[in-house]
């Protein structure tokens, strides 16, 4: 008799789990947490982690349910747009190998909106423990690519004076390094202000917060300090003209004002990154040779992108040709550039116009900024700083056709933006802990 009672009681034990919604919400942990590690040091991680994440959504009892307030979710449906778009260009694309490829690593812009629209959701404190590994691990792994730096500071310096830049340890590519260290200082700044959290944790978060910003300066990160300044002078803006905080708005512009050229005038790394900058844009200017200039190969990538864009202005060439279609108008005139240095868009809007048309860049502008046009998504600072800084990092790059930056948009995407849009339609009124 004790045997065939533990053998009904099990399957209840399980049964009960399941009924309660933590087996989905654990699994989305999961899969949250494999996507940070993966982010930050380990590409398998990454892949893995929206496997769990399609796990938890099914996972969830109440699963039929909630597919309709998914269907009603607005965050879902721009990011299915561009996917759409993406099939579409079958009909007309020349370059079918890649164009097969893309529609199986652009699968995320389906798979994480609806992961984060239809899994249990996770709970505050779990929300803030995903972020807080987010913020901790990038100080960490700053703190030892400054370390690096530090060994031998003269010949990184000289390394910048001829536009060279410094990975990171984990050997995350550095723009897209730059910008996570923005990202983890403004969200660790707003995380470490949280009452909820325990004074070690906000001790610790303060001095990731730190850390990261000084990485962004001693290393001389041009993609992070630039979206970085845009969005304090955004938020000097926001204190001064909607809060009315004067005070906080006039501390805002003067540390704008203040730290770049303190920065300037004691740092080696942004002295040299600062005037390599201009020299840089120089040669394009005066028509030298631009071979070894990155800022100037990107000037002229810009400009083949116009004609390129010009000639398909509505659907565009086709997210599998837009290589193709740029190293063709490279032929045609080349700005002196060797074909291994004529290099891509370096622009994701001029990106989705190149690619997609017109349709295409306001598909692209609708997943970017359309959240902010819903009123409980644009006060929630998590979200309009993401998205906002994500904005300005894109004028420099293509930062959605690399695989670790298009991962790192996608995520924070689900698990910021849909996941708040999520909750506002559950609660009105969130407190400050649902918002973390």
């Amino acid at each position: 008799m004790p045997v065939s009672v533990s053998k009904t009681a099990e399957p209840a034990a399980w049964q009960a789990w399941w009924h309660s919604g933590r087996l989905s919400q654990y699994l989305l942990l999961l899969a949250c947490v494999a996507g940070v590690v993966g982010l930050l040091a380990s590409r398998a991680l990454v892949a893995l982690a929206p496997v769990a994440g399609v796990v938890a959504a099914l996972a969830n009892p109440h699963l039929r349910q909630q597919v309709p307030r998914w269907l009603r979710l607005r965050t879902v449906w721009a990011p299915a747009g561009l996917y759409a778009l993406l099939v579409l260009s079958g009909l007309y694309t020349h370059e079918w190998p890649v164009w097969r490829h893309e529609l199986f690593r652009l699968l995320p812009w389906l798979g994480v909106p609806l992961v984060f629209g239809l899994a249990v959701p996770l709970t505050g404190r779990q929300r803030f423990g995903v972020g807080s590994l987010f913020v901790v691990g990038l100080a960490l792994i700053g703190a030892a690519t400054m370390g690096q730096y530090l060994r031998d500071p003269a010949a990184a310096n000289e390394a910048f004076r001829v536009g060279h830049n410094l990975s990171s340890v984990t050997r995350i590519f550095h723009i897209h390094f730059g910008l996570m260290l923005a990202l983890a200082a403004f969200f660790g700044f707003r995380m470490a202000r949280q009452p909820q959290a325990p004074r070690w944790l906000r001790v610790v978060l303060g001095l990731s917060v730190a850390m990261c910003v000084a990485v962004l300066h001693v290393l001389a990160y041009r993609t992070g300090l630039l979206a970085a300044y845009v969005l304090l002078l955004v938020e000097a803006l926001l204190a001064l003209l909607v809060r009315r905080r004067f005070w906080l708005g006039a501390a805002l512009l003067l540390a704008l004002t203040l730290v770049p050229w303190l920065a300037y005038r004691t740092l080696g790394s942004v002295n040299e990154r600062f005037h390599a900058t201009f020299y840089d844009l120089e040669q394009f200017e005066l028509g030298h040779d631009i071979n070894n200039f990155s800022l100037s190969r990107r000037l002229a990538a810009w400009q083949t992108a116009t004609v390129v864009a010009r000639r398909h202005p509505v659907l565009g060439v086709g997210a599998a040709d837009a290589n193709a279609a740029m190293m063709q108008q490279y032929q045609w005139r080349s700005y002196g550039l060797l074909p291994q240095n004529r290099v891509m868009i370096h622009n994701q809007y001029l990106h989705q116009l190149v690619a997609g048309g017109v349709v295409g860049l306001a598909l692209w502008l609708l997943v970017l900024l359309g959240p902010l046009a819903q009123p409980a998504l644009r006060r929630n600072p998590y979200v309009y700083r993401f998205l906002l800084l994500q904005a300005v990092a894109m004028l420099t790059d293509s930062l959605l056709e690399l695989q670790i930056s298009y991962n790192l948009f996608v995520f924070l995407y689900g698990f910021l933006v849909v996941a708040a849009e999520r909750r506002a339609w559950q609660n009105p009124k969130p407190s400050p802990a649902q918002m973390v």
